[in-house]
């Protein structure tokens, strides 16, 4: 018996094709930088509206959700949406592996976020992230071709 599909159908029940990675799943319409690589086991939802900048390395099995359907969820359908707010990730940013973006969050220019950490709230450029939620360990220093990570202080 064969089943009918219509075109665009992922093949055999699998991921929708996607120019980044066959095993990646890759949703809605986001705006992808030129040079941004994109590992395999990843979710990248573009339905609350996504842009992930050029040069950025986003690691395997790394999330990244511009939606939420928590309230919906736990009111048994009485909220009636699913929530969505934007993600906007700069350029040259690195996510590490099983790490996970929450909507809503905006990520500066050269930030790291270590494997998995939990991002839910912005990142500022050149900042390293770590941690479940993620919490500032250190800063990025680019000086030509040395690059150091210095710890961040106390307060």
């Amino acid at each position: 018996m064969t089943t009918a599909s219509t075109p665009g159908d992922p093949p055999h029940g699998g991921l929708p094709a996607n120019p980044y990675h066959p095993h990646a799943w890759v949703i809605g319409e986001p705006v992808i930088g030129e040079g941004t690589w994109i590992g395999a086991f990843t979710v990248i939802d573009g339905s609350g509206g996504l842009t992930i900048g050029a040069g950025c390395d986003i690691s395997c099995g790394a999330q990244i959700y511009t939606h939420s359907s928590a309230r919906r969820c736990v009111s048994g359908r009485a909220y009636p949406e699913v929530d969505r707010a934007p993600v906007v990730i700069g350029d040259r940013v690195f996510i590490g592996a099983n790490a996970t973006v929450l909507m809503g969050v905006t990520i500066g220019d050269g930030a790291v976020v270590g494997a998995g950490a939990v991002v839910t709230r912005d990142v500022p450029a050149a900042t390293v992230v770590a941690g479940v939620p993620a919490q500032v360990v250190s800063t990025v220093e680019v000086d030509g071709d040395d690059v150091r990570f210095v710890a961040a202080r106390d307060s």
